[in-house]
């Protein structure tokens, strides 16, 4: 099974390649881009720290908002919106986990004004003929983690982020069939309601 899961990673990573570049995107290309990127949605696919594969339908409303809906058989669905991120199980019947979305490295590319030239922001640059990957962190909280993401251009894309959390697991979240600017209900990243929705009677 594990050989598997390498073996379809490998497949994803192949398919997430875009176009030949021989010159590494700039810090400021990338900054543009995203901060241009105020709404997204998505396919992903997740690599889980234990090596299992999960997939389902990514939304992001830039600032600080994204919702992870994952497909069956997974139960999961993760939400950051007010401030906080929260992670269901929609077969428990107990209350969400809940986080300041400050204390997780998502919060670099969800914040409202990006500038990845911010000091001690970054804190690698790799690049090949494919792609363009930085490793950011957050430079007012570096113990919690970083998150590296990567880039094709021709146009500029944000293809993968891999997270690596205060504990130094790594979870790997591949982007496949980004639509922008599109018209996302902020009920999408409305924890409380979400919660009441899962547990009418609480």
């Amino acid at each position: 099974m594990m050989k598997l899961q390498i073996l379809t990673l490998a497949l994803l990573v192949s398919i997430a390649a875009g176009p030949v570049r021989t010159e590494p995107l700039g810090l400021d290309e990338i900054s543009d881009y995203l901060n241009a990127q105020t709404t997204a949605q998505g396919k992903f696919t997740q690599i889980n720290p234990d090596g299992t594969i999960s997939t389902g339908t990514i939304y992001i409303r830039r600032p600080g908002r994204v919702r992870f809906e994952y497909d069956p058989p997974n139960p999961a669905l993760v939400m950051a919106g007010g401030g906080a991120v929260a992670i269901f199980d929609k077969k428990s019947d107990q209350l969400p986990q809940q986080f300041p979305l400050k204390q997780t490295p998502l919060s670099v590319i969800l914040q409202r004004n990006i500038d990845l030239k911010q000091a001690d922001m970054i804190t690698a640059i790799t690049s090949d003929d494919t792609s363009t990957t930085i490793t950011a962190q957050d430079p007012e909280r570096p113990e919690i983690g970083n998150i590296q993401l990567v880039f094709t251009s021709a146009p500029v894309e944000l293809r993968q982020w891999v997270i690596t959390d205060e504990a130094g697991t790594q979870t790997t979240v591949i982007l496949r069939d980004l639509q922008q600017g599109l018209r996302l209900k902020g009920g999408l990243f409305n924890i409380a309601a979400e919660i009441q929705k899962l547990q009418p009677d609480r």
